[in-house]
């Protein structure tokens, strides 16, 4: 069987709409609709006329879409394609937190469970999050949660004090600075680039930090140019398609593995068979209790709205 060819027969029959992360494999991104990071992908939900979303991520993104699009069926090849960030902000523990500070305004990055939404005031994702931080005026305390590194960065750009969560992504974290700086030294001249969930002495190295989306910008402006990229190994396939000609180098991972680079479990978990059974059958589904979305789609909303 052709999965590619019936895929795109099932979406166009099922009136479905695919919408992949930059982190998925190759051809799960070949035959999506839209390929693109948290924030393009939020948008792409928001605005979908489709009648099915079928989201090739993980599921907190699928969550968002359902958040967004209550009526309609969201699905997920792989419900078992989890988050390590989100996991690390349990709601019970997040509430303690802010019923301690409740003069604070709460933004959480959108790599959290639709419970941590619902306790937001705003979402962001690594685009905007300098953007939301600053919405909030100077002299209003603010709790920025799940991810500590991306909080940290955020923290060093606009000068604010945030009262952070100790959250952190596994895979942004496994990056060796060591082998990093040796790989450098092997091709002089190249150019770090790196995705703000990385930690601090990683982004200190870069020449460029930025989301998905923005790191993919950056080499387009500069494709003359060699690039060691600190984020999930799955974003080299699209970049690599926009600049063909441009050396691309994974940044090393602490322990060594196949690919000596960095790669994500939870987002490896979906696979084409796996992406055609989920429009084949239609499920699993995704769902998020009313109580929950109503008060979820107000932070996204805002977030939305800042991003336009």
């Amino acid at each position: 069987m052709d999965l590619a060819k019936e895929i795109t027969y099932l979406k166009k029959k099922k009136h479905a709409v695919v919408l992949a992360h930059y982190y998925q494999v190759p051809e799960i991104q070949e035959v999506a609709d839209y390929v693109g990071d948290s924030l393009g992908l939020s948008q792409r939900a928001a605005e979908t006329d489709a009648e099915m979303i079928v989201f090739a991520g993980v599921h907190f993104m699928a969550e968002t879409a359902k958040i967004l699009n209550p009526n309609k069926k969201v699905l997920l090849p792989d419900l078992m394609a989890g988050c390590s960030l989100a996991d690390s902000c349990p709601p019970e523990a997040f509430k303690k937190l802010i019923d301690a500070n409740p003069n604070h305004v709460v933004i959480t990055y959108i790599n959290c469970s639709a419970e941590i939404k619902a306790m937001s005031d705003l979402v962001c994702t690594s685009s905007n999050a300098e953007l939301i931080v600053n919405s909030i005026p100077k002299e209003v305390p603010i709790i920025f949660a799940p991810d500590k590194n991306l909080g940290k960065y955020i923290q060093k750009k606009t000068g604010r004090d945030l009262l952070l969560w100790d959250g952190s992504c596994i895979v942004h974290e496994a990056f060796s600075f060591d082998k990093l700086l040796k790989l450098y030294q092997q091709h002089p001249g190249s150019k770090i680039i790196a995705h703000p969930e990385s930690e601090s002495h990683i982004l200190e190295t870069a020449n460029y930090v930025g989301s998905t989306a923005g790191m993919i910008d950056f080499v387009k402006k500069n494709p003359s140019e060699k690039f060691i990229v600190a984020t999930e190994a799955g974003i080299l396939h699209k970049m690599q398609e926009q600049v063909p000609q441009t050396v691309l180098i994974p940044a090393p991972a602490e322990e060594d593995n196949t690919c000596a680079c960095s790669e994500c479990a939870f987002m490896k978990m979906n696979t084409l068979q796996k992406l055609y059974n989920c429009l084949l059958n239609e499920t699993p589904q995704i769902e998020v209790s009313e109580t929950i979305r109503e008060k979820a789609i107000l932070p996204i909303e805002r977030m939305l709205k800042l991003s336009k």
